[in-house]
């Protein structure tokens, strides 16, 4: 079962930049501040800043699917002939990440939350 797209996460090279153009756009200021990611929280939505995005690879904003079993949902759409772009990896306090095309090389993120 997912949740639907509920985080985005924007690839930036200037955080204090990027903080203040959120803020500005988003009308509230981060919850989360630190040198390795900078959050809003936009309803029900997360809006990230990510600073070293672009050395990762990340060249565009990218949604984040939150799911139960990231395990799960990632084998079956790559049993359904989705690409692996990023292996499952904890980003920290439980939440494990993971990335993949579609068949039209769309990049989709998953996000499984600690339980």
């Amino acid at each position: 079962m997912t949740q639907g797209i509920k985080t985005f996460i924007y690839p930036v090279k200037d955080v204090d930049r990027a903080k203040s153009f959120y803020s500005k756009l988003l009308g509230i200021e981060p919850h989360c501040s630190e040198p390795y990611y900078v959050g809003f929280k936009v309803g029900d939505q997360e809006i990230g800043l990510l600073p070293n995005g672009h050395s990762a690879e990340l060249t565009a904003p990218l949604g984040y699917v939150h799911v139960a079993d990231i395990q799960k949902t990632l084998q079956s759409l790559l049993d359904s002939g989705a690409k692996l772009e990023q292996e499952i990896k904890n980003v920290g306090g439980g939440r494990l990440v993971a990335s993949l095309k579609d068949a039209d090389g769309n990049v989709i993120g998953l996000l499984q939350s600690a339980a």
